[in-house]
């Protein structure tokens, strides 16, 4: 039977006990209907994760934390994806995915050609709306590290701030480049995958990309839509430099 996961962002320790906020008690008692005794894992994003009782229900669940499991579910390769925002759902299944797939840090970019524009607002309620994705992913997927959703910014301040560290690749998917992602990234510790909207970077964005260090890169001769070519990528990046290594 699968142990259902819950993230909280209070401190842990062993033997303490805990009330749960609102979201995580009403998905715990009313949409699983988990009854006290039943058996959870709990983790707060700073490694590792703890066994947890459900003790009582009632408007919020109170639980006690067990004992700590220094387990870690993460890649040796750290990811980060700059993804040009797109609609609605799209983005939220980019987001969604990129966390199954390892990603590390999230940073939705404004490019010139994304079809969605925000006020400030607007903005950073999309930014708290898709980290709560990140958090839900995590523990759908068993990850113990929340990535990070970075505040929207437009591509220069993307490319500008990409800098990974030594044995970092920095990567622009693009069905025109001579060359292909998997001989882009043999050998390296860390990657910066920069995906355009749906009609693409302008020829201006890739220049600056270009001047920031970014190797534009295919995935094969189709033209993959803005929402499958991130996943694609990192798939090839795990397979290859990551989870995989190949």
């Amino acid at each position: 039977m699968r142990i259902t996961r819950i993230h909280v962002d209070d401190a842990l320790r062993a033997g303490a006990e805990l009330v749960l906020p609102a979201a995580a008690s009403a998905h715990l008692l009313k949409v699983l209907r988990l009854r006290a005794g039943a058996r959870l894992t709990v983790f707060n994003g700073e490694g590792g994760e703890y066994q947890a009782e459900l003790l009582e229900g009632g408007s919020k669940a109170r639980i006690r934390i067990g004992d700590h499991s220094a387990i870690e579910r993460e890649s040796p390769l750290q990811l980060t994806l700059l993804q040009a925002i797109s609609r609605g759902e799209r983005m939220d299944l980019i987001v969604q995915k990129a966390v199954e797939l390892g990603v590390t840090r999230i940073v939705p970019v404004a490019a010139e050609r994304s079809v969605v524009r925000l006020d400030t607002a607007q903005a950073e309620k999309r930014r708290a709306h898709w980290q709560s994705i990140v958090i839900s992913a995590c523990e759908q997927c068993g990850r113990n590290r929340v990535p990070v959703v970075a505040p929207i910014v437009d591509t220069a301040a993307a490319c500008t701030n990409a800098d990974a560290g030594a044995g970092a690749a920095k990567l622009l998917l693009s069905p025109e480049a001579d060359r292909a992602l998997t001989d882009a990234v043999r050998g390296i510790t860390a990657a910066v995958l920069l995906i355009g909207p749906e009609g693409g970077l302008s020829e201006r964005e890739e220049t600056v990309a270009a001047r920031y260090g970014f190797i534009g890169c295919r995935l094969g001769p189709r033209i993959l839509r803005t929402e499958t070519a991130p996943l694609a990528a990192l798939a090839v990046l795990q397979a290859i430099a990551g989870d995989l290594g190949l």
